[in-house]
């Protein structure tokens, strides 16, 4: 396996240092001085990596999908039931004594409603990011049903989405509640929605 170029790991640290940046101050409130600064690089360079800002929004956003969805890959990948990977998906989700949880480091959350006004190609990238994450939510649903970890459903495509839908917002009532009492809800409602026995 060949190693990046040295231009290559320069616009992964630049991505990646934005990324964290963007969770906290979201798009708007970061400008390109802060990230760069943070990533050590000097100011002048930033063009040289990305055309524009926004460019820079539509690449973190690409690398944010893709680090994602691979992980979902990953755990699909595990054994056991489609039941337990989805479970261990949901229960990500909250914090715990190790983690933030995917609903604090989640772009979709911290930036659908600001990209969606903002810019057209960062709102699409997002938007595919949706499709491909409740794409598999969808499979590992069709395969909880066939292996009996899951309740079937009439429309696993649909139950994906709203399951998702449901979680994002639980995951925006978090932060407004500065708790964890929307996603623990939200976890016993799927758990209940997808209980095979039930």
């Amino acid at each position: 396996m060949t190693q990046p170029s040295k231009s290559d790991q320069t616009r992964q640290r630049i991505l990646s240092t934005g990324r964290e940046l963007v969770l906290q101050g979201g798009f708007g409130g970061i400008g390109l001085s802060r990230i760069l600064s943070e990533s050590g690089v000097p100011k002048g360079s930033f063009y040289y990596y990305f055309a524009s800002k926004e460019a820079f929004g539509c690449a973190m956003l690409d690398d944010y999908v893709a680090d994602y969805l691979a992980r979902i890959d990953a755990l699909t990948a595990t054994p056991g039931t489609a039941g337990d990977k989805l479970a261990t998906f949901w229960a990500a989700w909250l914090p715990t004594d190790d983690t933030q949880g995917i609903a604090t480091r989640c772009l979709v959350v911290k930036l659908a409603a600001e990209v969606a006004d903002l810019s057209q190609d960062m709102r699409r990238i997002l938007d595919d990011g949706v499709t491909q994450l409740t794409s598999r939510i969808a499979d590992l649903l069709r395969q909880g049903a066939a292996d009996g970890s899951i309740r079937a459903q009439d429309d696993p495509v649909t139950t994906a989405r709203t399951l998702y839908a449901q979680w994002l917002g639980a995951a925006v009532l978090a932060k407004l509640s500065s708790g964890d009492a929307p996603l623990r809800l939200a976890l016993q409602d799927t758990a209940r929605r997808l209980n095979p026995t039930q």
